[in-house]
């Protein structure tokens, strides 16, 4: 069986690193997204383009937005070489664009090289459509992601291009950056709605702030970029300028503290925080820890990114700059929530701070961190 790229209603697959998913999914759900389930390492619903669009621009927390286009059997490379050449490829590619596809699962099935079913499938495309196939992922203007599981062939398109996380007006970043879209849910899993101040003693470019911010103001996420979709022969501009015209943003009152023992970063932090249009909101400042001062004015969430083992510094300093986070918490932020991202329990039990009980680990950079929460302090 095939379906067509131009079927009023078609799955979509939103990706999110494992450990996410829950949090994805009720920001999907609260959007309004239909028939939205929570599968290992993403969130799937069901709609058709403008459902596509309306997910790229707005969704904090998707890495990326695969349109699940056509399926069909195959059980060898000559059934997939004729099934793929009769697929209507120009239902979705315009003319003129370097395509490239990508075997993601190959799983219970005959045809079980990657490399062969990829030859065969950009072959069919080029040969068939007259694209030009790419010769490197960096080179393509528009993916195609398969899936053969069991004999079936599941076609997507990534319609995002560059990942979601790449919001348009980060250019400048200390070391290991959070990522937007994880930075997105983890606020969401601290209860954050965009009502109270946050604070960062850690801020590094300033991600989480920044998020923050734009939540606080109800900014849409991918406002500043391009996406992949606007290439494909689906596109509608006037429907997706639609999309961004009747996109409301709010008035805020809030404020977003962000401070750094490293000056440096403390400058990223400030030019991202312009190029995001929400500098007005926030106040970064070059201090250490163990000067950290309580703002004024109501108490709200702390969030905090710290170095963590294998990750950047020494284990042994790390204790010591975790128990001096606690310290601070303890004796300056009384009626504020703390949440902290790391991967190793030790540092977490140093701030010697109430965490409430963990939820799913979460897939990070080849490590696996936690998401330490406490109650009001």
């Amino acid at each position: 069986m095939t379906f067509s790229p131009n079927a009023s209603e078609f799955e979509i697959f939103l990706p999110t690193p494992p450990g996410l998913e829950a949090l994805l999914l009720q920001e999907v759900k609260q959007a309004g997204f239909k028939r939205a389930e929570s599968i290992r390492g993403g969130v799937t619903i069901w709609g058709g383009w403008p459902e596509v669009w309306r997910a790229n621009l707005t969704l904090r927390g998707a890495s990326k937005v695969l349109a699940r286009i056509g399926t069909f059997r195959a059980f060898h490379l000559a059934q997939l070489d004729k099934r793929s050449r009769k697929f209507p490829w120009g239902d979705i590619l315009s003319p003129g664009l370097i395509v490239k596809v990508e075997v993601v699962t190959n799983r219970k099935s005959k045809i079980y090289h990657a490399g062969a079913a990829v030859e065969r499938l950009e072959r069919a495309i080029s040969e068939e459509f007259d694209a030009t196939i790419a010769k490197s992922m960096d080179e393509a203007q528009i993916v195609f992601k398969v899936r053969i599981d069991d004999n079936n062939v599941l076609i997507s398109v990534d319609t995002s291009g560059e990942v979601l996380h790449k919001r348009g007006h980060k250019q400048a970043m200390g070391k290991a950056p959070m990522r937007e879209t994880m930075a997105a849910l983890l606020l969401r899993a601290c209860q954050y709605n965009g009502n109270e101040p946050v604070l960062d003693p850690m801020c590094g470019s300033g991600t989480f702030l920044i998020e923050a911010a734009e939540i606080s103001r109800n900014m849409m996420a991918g406002r500043a970029r391009e996406f992949a979709f606007e290439k494909l022969a689906t596109y509608d501009s006037a429907a997706v300028q639609k999309i961004r015209d009747n996109w409301k943003t709010r008035e805020s009152t809030q404020h977003f503290y962000g401070s750094d023992r490293n000056v440096n970063v403390i400058g990223f932090s400030n030019a991202n925080a312009e190029r995001a249009g929400i500098s007005d909101m926030c106040t970064f400042t070059p201090v250490p820890i163990s000067k950290l001062e309580r703002p004024d004015g109501p108490a709200g969430l702390v969030i905090v990114n710290p170095p963590y083992g294998a990750r950047i510094g020494k284990k042994k300093d790390l204790f010591a700059l975790y128990g001096a986070f606690g310290d601070v918490m303890r004796e300056q932020f009384r009626g504020w929530r703390v949440g902290m991202v790391t991967s190793d329990a030790q540092l977490a039990k140093a701030t010697k701070l109430p965490w409430l009980p963990m939820g799913d680990p979460i897939a990070h950079g080849g490590l696996k961190i936690n998401l330490y929460r406490t109650d009001i302090l």
